[in-house]
């Protein structure tokens, strides 16, 4: 390092010139620089000049617990999976999600609780899980059948009014979380049963499971409903506990055994039309996470809500192929009287649970949301089944059978 008293070399001294000067010309000038002493000169230099600017260290990785509420065979586990990779892979590992199956800290129906407590610092699930804390919370999982499919219930949350009202609900029960809804689902079935339901009146006093605002509908019908997480489904209806029960989708149910329990899987339900899945995360523990890593949890779930439709477009058809062919299943179709009395116990259901202001606001929200979406979408898009009938010469149901 230069003495301070040293004056600091101008662009014109000799010292910074080394193209035509031999090292003769430079002793005889009385400079004692030669040009490896001037190299060695400029690398303290830098490292003088470096010592004003701040270090870059070695990025931390920064992990999260994350459960979900889905026994680890599950397809649905498998879309939580996903989830976390897109993040980890978004964050170049800087952010780690550690994910675990449902009961590796608390059972699936206590995930909300270990969130909010810090045991866990986030989850997958769904909202309807959680409407023993506030029945609107269901409106955020398993809406009324409007006449919009999954797709469309995830526009309502992130282009309508949905996710502020997803927020206000978070603030007014206290609850301090920080969500999105990811992952459009398919109409799901009414489900298993021991025969096939060929009216509501099949329905009366059957021991049957289902969650969120679908648990008061079903009840309205006359079923006798068990609220319980997927693992518990069908070791409570192979003792007997249950007579039906429903689950989501042809990959899920086959992986968690229904075919082992029951052959016979009525298609078609309003009871959970349309679907989604939740991310959330601790409050305490989103904020205090760099914005790039909150950015990340939020796209990611909407990338992998893409992601996840294509995966299971593909395996749906598939493992309900397998199960028609290889474990026996007889599928049918739910009787149109069934449908309508759904629809009339939804008008039942509504009614009731608007008395609730808030419910009612959310529920006032979907429907005009629907009415001009849906109103739209069914105006303008060509009906599908005329189209498949020709194509393929036949019709959509005639793989199953009416009850």
């Amino acid at each position: 390092m230069n003495n301070e008293n040293t004056p600091a070399p101008t662009p014109t001294d000799r010292s910074l010139t080394t193209e035509g000067t031999n090292e003769a010309e430079t002793r005889g000038s009385g400079i004692k620089t030669s040009r490896r002493r001037f190299l060695t000169g400029s690398a303290a230099a830098a490292g003088a000049a470096a010592i004003g600017f701040p270090s870059i260290s070695v990025a931390q990785t920064t992990t999260l617990r994350f459960q979900s509420t889905w026994p680890d065979q599950d397809i649905f586990h498998e879309f939580a999976a996903d989830y976390v990779r897109i993040v980890n892979e978004m964050s170049g590992g800087r952010l780690e999600l550690n994910l675990l199956p449902a009961g590796s800290v608390v059972g699936a129906l206590e995930l909300q609780d270990a969130v909010i407590s810090g045991a866990l610092d986030g989850g997958h699930g769904v909202c309807a899980y959680w409407y023993g804390k506030h029945k609107a919370y269901s409106l955020f999982g398993t809406p009324p059948p409007f006449g919009w499919d999954a797709h469309q219930f995830l526009a309502w949350f992130w282009s309508g009014e949905g996710r502020d009202l997803y927020n206000e609900l978070l603030e007014m029960l206290e609850l301090p979380l920080v969500g999105y809804l990811t992952g459009p689902m398919p109409t799901q079935a009414l489900g298993w049963f021991k025969e096939p339901i060929s009216s509501v009146d099949d329905l009366e006093g059957q021991k049957y499971r289902t969650v969120g605002l679908a648990a008061d509908l079903m009840d309205e019908v006359g079923a006798a409903v068990t609220i319980m997480g997927g693992g518990d489904i069908v070791p409570a209806m192979d003792r007997g506990l249950l007579d039906g029960a429903e689950f989501n989708n042809p990959s899920s149910d086959r992986l968690l055994g229904f075919p082992d329990v029951s052959k016979t899987w009525m298609l078609r339900s309003y009871h959970q039309d349309c679907e989604a899945f939740e991310v959330m995360f601790n409050r305490e523990k989103f904020n205090s996470l760099d914005p790039e890593f909150q950015a990340i949890l939020e796209y990611a779930a909407k990338a992998a809500s893409s992601e996840m439709y294509w995966k299971a477009m593909d395996r749906y058809p598939k493992d309900l192929q397998a199960m028609r062919e290889e474990q026996g299943v007889e599928t049918y179709i739910t009787p149109d009287s069934v449908l309508e009395a759904q629809l009339e116990a939804w008008d039942k259901v509504i009614e009731e649970q608007s008395e609730d202001a808030f419910f009612k606001k959310v529920i006032d929200s979907q429907r005009a949301y629907c009415e001009r979406v849906v109103g739209w979408h069914l105006e303008g898009n060509a009906p599908k089944n005329p189209a498949y009938e020709h194509f393929f010469g036949k019709a959509p149901t005639d793989t199953s059978k009416m009850p």
